[in-house]
Formats: C-alpha cells, sequence, structure tokens
C-alpha cells in the first residue's frame, strides 16, 4: 500500500445523517454535466471568442485556450492529491485551510461564496436580456428583463430543493444541446477542410500566432473560459466513491473543456478565414451583436433555422450555468453553517437531502445582487454581466493561487502523499502560472468589464475586501467559541 492510500480520507463534515448531504447521488458523467454546464458552453463561444479575437491576439485565439488548459491541468493536480484526503462540500476554503490554517481557509470562503453568487447574478443580467429579446421578437410581447430574471430564480429555487438527481437531469438536456450543435458544425468544417483559407493550423497554433496582437486579453478570456470546473470537489461529498469519482470527473472535465473551447474557436476562425477574422470579429463587436461572428458561419454551414434555434440554446445555456452555480454556491452556505462560521440553520436538509434553506438564502443574495441594477434601470449586459463577470474571474484566480500554494504546504508538512510531481513541481508551476495570469486580469480588466478604469478599480478591490472580511469574521468567530467553551469549562 503507497502512502496516496494508507490514509483514509480526512473529512470535515459532520458524520450524522442529518449533517449530510446525500451520497452516492452522482457518478463521473453527473459531476461532468455540473461542470459543464457551469461554464455555459454556448455562452463561453458567443461571448468571448468574438472578444477575443477582435481585442486579443485574432487567429491565434485557439492557441490561448491550450494555454489556459495547461495551466488549469497542473492546478487541478495538486488540487486533485488534496482531494482525495479531504472530502467536503466547501472544496475551496476546506482545502485553503488545511495548509495555510482555518483562519485563511475561512476567509478564503468569503471570496468562493462571492465569486459564485457575482457570476451567477452576472449570467442573470445576460440571461434576462436574452429571454427579454426573445419573448419580444417571436411573441411581441415586451416585459422588463428583471422580471424573467426573478421568475428564474423561483425556477432554479425549485430544481435545487428538488435534488441534485433531478438538477442533474435537467442540465443533461441543456448541455447536450448546446454541445450538440457547435460540436457538429466544427467536425463539419474540420471534415471540410475548413473556410477560405484551408484549415490554418500553424494560424492558429503556432508559437507566432499564439503570440500576436494582445495575447494578454485572450488567455484572460480563456481562463475565464476555464471557470467552474472545481466544482467536481464541491460535489465529492455526493459522490459515488468519491476518491475515484471525483479525480476521473476533474481531469475529464478539463480535458473536455480545453478541446472543446480550442477546437470549437480554431474551426469558427478558419470558417472566418485567418487573414479575415480579426476584422470580421471587429465588425461584429461595432455592430451591437458579437454573436454574429460565431451564429452566421454556423448558419451558413446549416442554414437560417440555426438563426432562430441557437439564440434559444443560448438562453437555455445560461439557464443551465445558473443552476450550476446556484448548487455550488448553497453548498458552500451549508458546508460553513456546518463549521459554524454562518448560522447553523443553513445546515438544514429536505427529504431529498438537498441544503433547501442554503438554496433560498443563496436566491435571496442573487436577488440583493441583481436588483439594484434594475432599480437604476442599468444595462443588464454592459453592467450586471460584464462587472460581475470580471470580478468572479479574479475571485475565483485568487482562490486557486492560494489552493496551490496550501497543497504544497499541507502535503510537505503531513507527509500524507510523498508524490512530488503532484504534490509539489506541479501545484508550484500551477501558482506560477495562476499568477500571471492574476496579473493579466488586473491589466486587463478595464476591457474586461467594458467600462472606466475608476470602475475597474473599485470592482478589483471588492476581492481583498471580502478576503479581509472574511479573516476578521473568522477570527472573532473562532475567539468567541474560545471564549464560550473556557466559561462552560
Amino acid at each position: 500500500m503507497d502512502s496516496q492510500t494508507a490514509l483514509a480520507p480526512h473529512t470535515t463534515h459532520d458524520a450524522s445523517p442529518a449533517g449530510r448531504l446525500k451520497p452516492d447521488s452522482l457518478g463521473v458523467l453527473g459531476i461532468l454535466f455540473f461542470v459543464l454546464s457551469a461554464q455555459a458552453p454556448l455562452t463561453g463561444i458567443a461571448g468571448a471568442v468574438p472578444i477575443s479575437v477582435a481585442l486579443g491576439n485574432g487567429a491565434g485565439t485557439p492557441a490561448a485556450y491550450v494555454a489556459a488548459g495547461l495551466v488549469v491541468l497542473l492546478f487541478s493536480i495538486g488540487f486533485v492529491a488534496m482531494g482525495r484526503h479531504v472530502v467536503d462540500a466547501g472544496a475551496f476554503y476546506t482545502y485553503i485551510g488545511k495548509g495555510l490554517g482555518r483562519t485563511t481557509g475561512s476567509g478564503s470562503a468569503g471570496v468562493a461564496l462571492f465569486a459564485y453568487c457575482a457570476i451567477q447574478a452576472a449570467m442573470y443580467g445576460l440571461y434576462g436580456a436574452t429571454v427579454s429579446g426573445l419573448v419580444g421578437h417571436y411573441a411581441g410581447v415586451h416585459v422588463a428583463w428583471w422580471v424573467w430574471t426573478l421568475a428564474t430564480m423561483v425556477i432554479v429555487q425549485v430544481l435545487g430543493a428538488a435534488g441534485i438527481e433531478m438538477g442533474a437531469r435537467v442540465l443533461a438536456v441543456f448541455v447536450l444541446a448546446e454541445f450538440s450543435i457547435l460540436i457538429a458544425f466544427a467536425l463539419v468544417s474540420f471534415s471540410k477542410g475548413g473556410g477560405p483559407d484551408g484549415l490554418g493550423f500553424a494560424d492558429s497554433f503556432s508559437p507566432r500566432a499564439a503570440l500576436q496582437g494582445a495575447p494578454g486579453v485572450a488567455l484572460m478570456f480563456a481562463v475565464a473560459s476555464m471557470f467552474g470546473f472545481e466544482a467536481t470537489a464541491i460535489y465529492g461529498e455526493e459522490a459515488r466513491e468519491p476518491r475515484r469519482t471525483v479525480p476521473r470527473a476533474t481531469y475529464l472535465s478539463v480535458a473536455v473543456i480545453t478541446c472543446f473551447f480550442a477546437f470549437t474557436s480554431w474551426m469558427l476562425v478558419s470558417a472566418h478565414g485567418a487573414a479575415s477574422a480579426t476584422a470580421e470579429a471587429g465588425k461584429a463587436l461595432e455592430s451591437g451583436d458579437a454573436t454574429s461572428f460565431v451564429f452566421a458561419p454556423i448558419a451558413a454551414q446549416f442554414g437560417a433555422w440555426t438563426g432562430d434555434v441557437l439564440p434559444v440554446l443560448l438562453a437555455t445555456s445560461l439557464f443551465a450555468g445558473i443552476l450550476a452555480f446556484h448548487n455550488s454556491a448553497n453548498r458552500y452556505l451549508f458546508s460553513l453553517g456546518r463549521e459554524g462560521l454562518l448560522p447553523h440553520g443553513l445546515t438544514a436538509i429536505n427529504r431529498r437531502h438537498s441544503p433547501w434553506v442554503a438554496g433560498v438564502v443563496q436566491s435571496v443574495i442573487a436577488s440583493a445582487l441583481v436588483m439594484p441594477f434594475a432599480l437604476l434601470g442599468k444595462d443588464p449586459v454592459l453592467t450586471l454581466f460584464s462587472w460581475f463577470s470580471g470580478v468572479a474571474v479574479l475571485g475565483i484566480m485568487l482562490l486557486y493561487f492560494l489552493t496551490s500554494v496550501s497543497v504544497v504546504v499541507y502535503f510537505r508538512r503531513s507527509r500524507a502523499d510523498t508524490r512530488i510531481w503532484n504534490t509539489l513541481v506541479a501545484p508550484v508551476l500551477g501558482a506560477f502560472g495562476i499568477a500571471g495570469a492574476i496579473w493579466l486580469i488586473i491589466e486587463n480588466f478595464t476591457t474586461l468589464i467594458g467600462g472606466d478604469p475608476t470602475t475597474a478599480a473599485w470592482l478589483q478591490l471588492t476581492v481583498p475586501a471580502v478576503l479581509v472580511v472574511g479573516l476578521v469574521v473568522a477570527r472573532l468567530t473562532r475567539r468567541g467559541r474560545t471564549i464560550a467553551d473556557a466559561e462552560e469549562s
């Protein structure tokens, strides 16, 4: 028996059934669907690729997805190693706490919760605008975007409370639909030898292509497209044989996400022609409909009917992502309640072993983030979607970095796993790659949010502010416990 399997996984949850989520609910494919739903594949392709091509490194955009995938893969090696010894719905903050101390871990929990709620709120903004436009176009009924958003919050709450299995089935339908049409387009384009300039492999993947223009912008959006893969560990407590299921789901998620975005973006560039792609993406942005850069080649390949289907799939893609992040965030609230850092009432579970109180609280947080934009009459895409997307990406990258450092510290100290590559080399390389990505995000943050430098600065400050508040709350909570225990004794 090697050092990796000699120890049983250390769990931080209450062993009582009342304090546990439903075990053996998810297999590898179930977890994979939750992760891919969080990616909102069509949203990522239709929203990010045109910007990356126009403002980033042009035809070299597919190479940015490969680079981002390699960085995330290095990170995931240490992440998986830690997951073999720690199974908890808190994932990030539990992992960080194991190596950097419980106070730091608890502080990072605030960042994780903030990031998940922020990205969900951002998606609600784009979702509301998309559905409002669809209903107005096809039914002639014009209703404010926030009405559809609030109605969807109720649906998401119901599905979240219905349990993991129900959520996985719903997400599977949406994910398969959007994946199918995008992969079909990419495969057909590839089989036909690409667009006017051919496949143009060197134009997209050579070092020269990868480094042309502003590669930092493209890498920034590529990293953002990876957001959500870490949910594999969040569902570890509900997975079948988590020590095998979670690692497999994690590596499979990273591989599928990287290959999907790199291959699909390559075929989109090829469809326009490597020499013309940057100009075409720029025209799409100037027209106010960036999705035309993606939807037009698909329509040319399969027919005009896709013009009706793709906007609907964009809406379902966003819905799937919203539901996935709802499930992730309410499990963070559940775990924090179980740890005593938030009210214990958050640990209440229903007959389906779903954290329904935490789900209600998460929905309230989502409405609190969304409604100010509605009341102030702000554009849901240019403000709510772009601002909170940028903040969420910055917050999650900070968690990646802290987790990588914690993995190194934890295994150097505990010797629970002595594999050098898995517990030292890969996490260190991943940490350097993530640090570089954070620098690029900060340098290009104004572009990412589509706002002004002052707004960008204030939004960036929210992430360290949330971390500091989390650290203070954790310290005060633990000090209160110590005093209470001393008085009882």
